[in-house]
């Protein structure tokens, strides 16, 4: 299994992106019943969660990104989705995807959000 993370870039503050995130090579009962969810770790932080949907479709936001991001999923293509809108500069990290099913923890490779003022 390998999560492939893209959508990355430089906006400036107030501007938009989406990231995106497939699951290649998971059966895709797995994808739909699993816990996905968005992290990120900016320099010299720890990572933490952004955002995250549950097995039973609950949606989680982290305090400082509600109202501005949202996730969600396509089961079809086996991804999942982060927009975010209003980016800020305190956005500025390393957007991690990550898909958790039962012991498994599966983590993409990032993809770098830079937000200037």
């Amino acid at each position: 299994v390998q999560l492939q993370a893209s959508g990355g870039g430089l906006v400036q503050a107030g501007g938009s992106l989406k990231l995106s995130c497939v699951a290649r090579g998971m059966i895709w009962s797995t994808f739909t019943t699993s816990r996905r969810g968005w992290y990120r770790q900016a320099p010299g932080k720890q990572r933490e969660l952004v955002a995250e949907l549950t097995d039973d479709g609950m949606t989680n936001y982290q305090d400082s990104v509600k109202g501005r991001f949202t996730i969600s999923k396509d089961n079809s293509k086996k991804t999942v989705y982060l927009q975010m809108l209003s980016l800020e500069p305190e956005d500025t990290a390393v957007y991690y995807c990550n898909v958790k099913y039962g012991s498994r923890d599966y983590w993409g490779q990032g993809t770098l959000v830079t937000v200037s003022s």
